[in-house]
């Protein structure tokens, strides 16, 4: 702890402001892909328990839970570029 605060007081306010920007998008890149990786999950187990309860809506089912993972992917890709835009621009 008495490490970072000393480099904190080391740098000027443009690295520190850089330096800030680089931590922030590893950490909205890290929690974007944590959370699509756990909602995929979801989805998956869901959909694969409602088929095994109702065979005859598989296609159905296997639609509505393709349709939520692509939105669920597109969510998490523009958080991904987001992060990577805080990260490059200063």
């Amino acid at each position: 702890m008495l490490n970072m605060l000393l480099l904190f007081q080391a740098m000027d306010a443009v690295a520190a402001k850089n330096y800030n920007s680089l931590l922030g998008a590893g950490i909205g890149i890290g929690l974007a892909i944590v959370g699509a990786g756990i909602g995929l999950g979801r989805i998956g187990g869901s959909a694969a328990e409602a088929i095994a309860r109702q065979p005859e809506a598989a296609a159905e089912i296997r639609g509505a839970a393709l349709l939520f993972a692509v939105l669920l992917e597109g969510a998490a890709i523009i958080a991904m570029v987001f992060a990577l835009l805080f990260k490059f621009v200063k």
